[in-house]
């Protein structure tokens, strides 16, 4: 059996998110008379307790419009060196917005309130960009789907607050994040000016991300998109997709937690891997041994139709996911304890 675990963006709809698909109710969303997709941006404004919500084909179009909301030519944004809106995202901020990155030397991707406030630049020090926004991320990617503290959160909120500064959250697996932690959504929307969160990965949809905000944020979403190419039409086949996946797969994520973190307790069995990192959510990064040839040890994977991700400078991946199953899980732990 086939079993990939590159990312949790290789799901496909199950039959019950199909059927949801082919009997929605569309319109032209462009006119905003797509009854699904308008449906699922209430639904998602109303569950982190913001204004309103906007639907996006992609999340990096999310966070990139984001970006350009909260900031202007030549001013920068302060986010972790791991951040996603800098490392895969094409060099958007800069590109689409004019904006510069500091980053940070965080911990797993995540920074702390007295780290912003060091990057801040002096505003009346017009030789250095101006400082107009701090993007989060949560869960964070690249640092192995590890979760905030949510009182270091409200930390930054307020740094942000004295400085006058926008808060955004790349919260494309916010969702992850909040089936193990005791926050809900609308403690997030509390703490944000705007956030992303993305349907397509942990939630299983095959595409699709929200934009959720503060009105006069929001106000500005739908030029951006435009601008951006995102005005799409009768998509709410595809919107009928997510309204699907948070009533019936995101409590399945807890599944997907638990896999992964048996996962790691066999990566730590294995004379090859050197270190696993703590696990906390879908998200599993481990590294080999200085001397075992990382292509050869991936081949064998392949060979035995399991597939991983290379990060680079010897860390490798594996995200679990929705279409992970529980027969694919004990293949793959079986196959585990005889490397």
């Amino acid at each position: 059996m086939k079993i990939d675990l590159r990312s949790d963006t290789v799901t496909k709809p199950t039959p019950g998110m199909l059927d949801a698909m082919m009997t929605a109710e569309v319109g032209d969303d462009v006119y905003k008379e797509d009854p699904s997709v308008n449906k699922l941006e209430k639904h998602i404004a109303d569950l982190f307790g913001m204004d309103s919500a906007l639907y996006f084909p992609t999340g990096s179009m999310t966070n990139q419009a984001a970006i350009k909301i909260h900031t202007q030519p030549g001013e920068q944004l302060i986010a972790d060196k791991f951040a996603h809106v800098y490392n895969y995202e094409g060099g958007g901020v800069s590109f689409n917005s004019g904006v510069s990155c500091k980053l940070i030397d965080g911990h797993r991707g995540m920074i702390t309130a007295d780290q912003v406030e060091e990057q801040i630049n002096p505003p009346d020090f017009y030789h250095s960009p101006l400082t107009s926004l701090v993007c989060l991320e949560n869960t964070t990617n690249k640092g192995g789907g590890a979760c905030y503290d949510f009182r270091e959160i409200l930390k930054i909120r307020k740094v942000c607050d004295d400085h006058g500064l926008g808060l955004h959250l790349d919260g494309a697996r916010l969702w992850n994040a909040l089936v193990v932690t005791d926050e809900s959504p609308k403690d997030y929307g509390a703490a944000f000016d705007t956030i992303s969160v993305c349907l397509s990965k942990g939630l299983g949809a095959p595409m699709g991300s929200v934009l959720v905000g503060k009105k006069e944020f929001m106000d500005k979403a739908m030029r951006v998109r435009k601008v951006l190419g995102g005005g799409m039409r009768q998509v709410g086949f595809a919107a009928a997709a997510g309204i699907y996946a948070l009533e019936y797969h995101w409590q399945h994520m807890e599944e997907d937690h638990k896999r992964a973190q048996e996962l790691s307790v066999a990566l730590n069995q294995i004379n090859d891997v050197a270190h696993v990192e703590p696990v906390e959510t879908n998200i599993l990064i481990f590294k080999l041994r200085a001397d075992v040839d990382e292509s050869q040890f991936i081949t064998k994977l392949k060979d035995a139709d399991i597939h991983i991700s290379a990060l680079g400078k010897g860390k490798l991946r594996i995200v679990t996911h929705y279409d992970y199953t529980a027969e694919m899980h004990t293949h793959f732990l079986d196959f585990l304890s005889k490397l």
